[in-house]
């Protein structure tokens, strides 16, 4: 199976792959802070709730294994906001 074709049968490795994707727009941000910020604001802006439900669920699972560093750290500060605003 190519990868192409797991991404589209696999909800949670799409969502990864697109956390990544959008990490590696913001990784030409010189500031990691506004680059996981910037991050943290589109993934809350356009990302539906079970989205976002599904990619917080996965994180606290997998301990965010496959997403790079600035996008784990952009999920973390999400899981952070969500723990927090309970």
């Amino acid at each position: 199976m190519s990868d192409t074709e797991h991404y589209h049968h696999d909800p949670v490795a799409q969502l990864v792959k697109m956390a990544n994707d959008i990490a590696d727009y913001f990784r030409s941000e010189p500031d990691r802070e506004i680059a996981i910020a910037g991050m943290v604001s589109h993934i809350t802006r356009f990302w539906e709730p079970r989205m976002r439900k599904k990619m917080l669920a996965y994180f606290a699972e997998n301990k965010g294994e496959g997403l790079n560093e600035l996008a784990a750290a952009a999920v973390a500060r999400l899981a952070e906001r969500q723990r927090t605003a309970a």
